[in-house]
């Protein structure tokens, strides 16, 4: 934050009308659509590659812009979610969870053959935790990795996987020591890897643009050279790399909220009940104050964990309860807006309705709201 107390500076600015434009031009005309197909055409990554909104926050020397700058990160995100998609937004975004374990912890090889491709959109990336018998408990992944000469035979499954459908490198969770945290390590596993088999898109409640898929290890032979850092080191990565995703799904929240919001401050213009607006009604004005109210605070929050952040800090605790904080105002503004366009907002048509659905799984993703509260209490000392 400067001296005035702003988070956003000319840079920022620019980053964020470039983005607006993008969405402006290449995502708002077709997200209907896209919404109904289940997906959206894999040209868009080389679209906002060449954009350079790809690139945020990584390295100039694989194509990044260089500039180790969250609240660049905060702009763009923010922008994209004007697209009303969290599902779009999630896909063309797993790039950011998936890379930054091999951007500083892979070697200068594995970097050079995965960050750069990437970065331009001509390959997608995808992060690989989760499994069927262990979701925010990542201790508990069994996908087991053995080493045999010169590769690991992997064996086990991955599932509800982002962009899993149809990425090109997966970052994935593999356990190669004994069992709790101190037995995990990170393997790229590229898509055409005999052994590897992808599961069909998953149907979703919500986030109906993102493709979502179960992973299969059968006997997937990996090279060694894909491990990403020290072996059964992998769980300290993968804490890492949480602090970054809450912090974007607390931008979704808060940003799912805003749309709601704004959405729902125009129709009690254009609605009339017993013969005016009911945007005259005061029930309607006090419940969109108390909306206001939420999403300022939600947003203010997760600025206030970014500039932590941006100062080299380690805010567990912070961005937990701004995670928390953000998703429950979202699924509460959303609620509301829904209320407020009666039947209207429980048709598709309505934008409302799915920002309604999208807001659900962002209290589930990147670890539960109940998982949030037992890492809040261990850094409170409880």
């Amino acid at each position: 934050m400067d001296k005035k107390g702003n988070y956003f500076n000319d840079t920022h600015k620019m980053v964020r009308e470039s983005v607006s434009q993008f969405v402006s031009r290449h995502i708002l005309p077709n997200i209907n659509n896209w919404e109904e197909q289940g997906s959206f055409p894999r040209e868009l990554y080389q679209l906002a590659g060449d954009a350079g909104i790809l690139g945020i926050g990584f390295s100039e020397e694989f194509g990044g812009n260089g500039q180790k700058d969250t609240f660049m990160q905060v702009a763009a995100s923010e922008e994209l979610m004007r697209s009303t998609s969290g599902g779009l937004v999630a896909s063309l975004g797993s790039l950011n969870i998936a890379l930054p374990p091999i951007a500083l912890w892979g070697s200068q090889s594995l970097k050079e053959k995965v960050i750069p491709p990437v970065l331009r959109g001509e390959k997608i990336a995808a992060l690989a935790i989760t499994e069927p018998g262990a979701g925010s408990d990542v201790a508990g992944i069994s996908t087991k990795a053995v080493k045999e000469g010169d590769h690991y035979r992997v064996n086990g499954s991955k599932i509800f996987i982002t962009s899993g459908v149809r990425a090109d490198f997966y970052t994935v969770a593999v356990r190669t020591g004994d069992q709790g945290h101190a037995g995990i390590s990170m393997l790229m596993i590229e898509r055409e890897t005999p052994g590897f088999s992808i599961g069909k898109n998953l149907k979703k409640m919500g986030w109906w643009a993102s493709d979502t898929a179960e992973l299969f290890f059968d006997d997937c032979m990996v090279p060694v050279e894909h491990l990403i850092g020290v072996e059964n080191s992998g769980f300290i990565c993968i804490m890492t790399n949480f602090i970054k995703e809450r912090l974007s799904l607390s931008i979704m929240a808060y940003m799912t909220a805003q749309l709601a919001l704004e959405e729902s401050l125009k129709y009690i213009k254009e609605r009339e009940a017993f013969g005016r607006p009911i945007g005259k009604f005061q029930v309607t004005k006090h419940k969109l104050v108390d909306m206001a109210t939420q999403v300022e605070i939600a947003r203010e929050y997760t600025y206030r964990v970014a500039a932590l952040m941006d100062a080299g800090k380690n805010p567990i605790k912070e961005v937990s309860m701004a995670k928390n904080f953000s998703t429950e105002i979202c699924e509460n503004v959303t609620n509301h807006a829904v209320q407020l366009f009666g039947g209207m907002g429980y048709m598709r048509e309505s934008v409302v309705e799915r920002l309604y659905r999208d807001s659900r799984i962002l209290p589930i993703g990147g670890g539960t709201t109940e998982i949030m509260k037992e890492l809040i209490a261990k850094q409170m000392g409880l």
